[in-house]
């Protein structure tokens, strides 16, 4: 069976280069170029996961993260920042936000649906 991630990136180039990495590894990828498409599209068919970019335009990945944790329909889903934002204070906010994971960019393409999917199985009960 394959996992469904919604990939929230409003660059082309980085959703083109990670939609290709995770579909390499079997995942079905759909496509968010802002926040509000993000929380919409998880919404109305809940991911296995999401990747969310931390800057994006009309509501940003930390917004994201807050609303879909908070709703109780979402909040199960876990999300995993792709992000340049290195900071370990960044990284902790995005953790505290409720994340499962954060990968930085540049992430590595042969390696980013292996870690998806980690960070997927060690949800599972």
């Amino acid at each position: 069976m394959s996992l469904s991630v919604i990939l929230a990136e409003d660059d082309p180039d980085i959703q083109l280069v990670a939609r290709l990495a995770l579909k390499r590894v079997g995942f079905t990828v759909r496509v968010a170029s802002n926040g509000v498409e993000a929380v919409t599209m998880a919404r109305e068919s809940p991911p296995d996961a999401l990747l969310l970019d931390w800057m994006m335009p009309e509501m940003d990945g930390p917004q994201v993260c807050s609303i879909l944790k908070s709703d109780p329909a979402t909040a199960h889903i876990p999300i995993v920042f792709l992000t340049a934002k290195t900071q370990e204070a960044e990284i902790a906010r995005g953790l505290s936000l409720g994340a499962s994971g954060y990968v930085t960019k540049p992430f590595d393409a042969l390696t980013l649906g292996d870690q998806v999917r980690a960070i997927i199985d060690a949800r599972q009960p």
